[in-house]
């Protein structure tokens, strides 16, 4: 019996939607995406919590979504490129390890200052994650099958992002703010169990090239100084007209 029909990678390495290394590989890859595109909302519904267990000001709270989504869009470029130069799986396992140590740091964070910087680092986690998930699918999957592929981890990847408030409410209510960040430990973890057990390896990382750090440096100051100038602002108005 062929190795295809034992679940096993073909020869090349690609694997087939219908194979179960083809079905763990979507489930690692939409799951790893999906995490990181629910804590980009989740986290929207605990701001009122956030605010009285840690005493946060207005533009504290603003920060705690902003350093996650800030060098995530700045860096995820970045954390493709690394891919590409290193092994897709192998950045998509550091992506989740990463993602899982800032999210346990977001969790016993004693200080809205603290938090702010782990949720910062989740975002650099994020930023290795979400290209690796998509270019682990490019690559692992069988030409007649990459489309209905990627496909299912669009889908699977928005529906975790939509049920983010959800989620996150009922956390919240039931467990507290923190469990917002530490669901994410046990389930990162599982992913990365799961990446290296079931999904097959292929060597196709190239060390060439050179990265673009300047670039990727400027943009998550570019981004960072344009956000604090718009989140500043309002509330600069808005102390004048009181002081007026």
């Amino acid at each position: 019996m062929s190795g295809e029909a034992h679940g096993r990678a073909p020869a090349d390495g690609r694997v087939r939607l219908s194979d179960p290394a083809g079905r763990w590989t979507l489930l690692v890859t939409a799951a790893g995406s999906g995490l990181v595109l629910l804590e980009a909302t989740v986290v929207n519904v605990a701001l009122p919590a956030l605010e009285r267990s840690l005493a946060a000001s207005l533009a504290g709270l603003q920060w705690t979504v902003n350093a996650f989504t800030l060098t995530l869009s700045a860096l995820i470029l970045l954390g493709g490129a690394l891919g590409d130069r290193f092994g897709r799986r192998r950045i998509y396992l550091i992506g989740i390890a990463s993602f899982a140590a800032a999210s346990l740091l977001c969790g016993l964070a004693p200080s809205l200052e603290w938090l702010i910087a782990a949720r910062a680092l989740q975002g650099i986690g994020g930023a290795l994650v979400v290209p690796g998930s998509l270019a682990l699918i490019q690559d692992s999957f069988h030409a007649d099958d990459r489309n209905r592929a990627l496909g299912w981890w669009s889908g699977l990847s928005g529906a975790a992002g939509a049920l983010g408030p959800l989620l996150g409410g009922g956390l919240v209510d039931t467990a507290g703010w923190r469990w917002v960040f530490l669901v994410n430990v046990p389930v990162a973890a599982a992913l990365g169990v799961v990446l290296v057990a079931r999904v097959p390896k292929r060597h196709t990382g190239t060390r060439a090239g050179r990265f673009d750090v300047l670039g990727a440096a400027s943009a998550a100051i570019g981004l960072g100084g344009t956000t604090y100038a718009l989140a500043g602002a309002p509330m600069t108005w808005a102390l004048r007209r009181w002081r007026q």
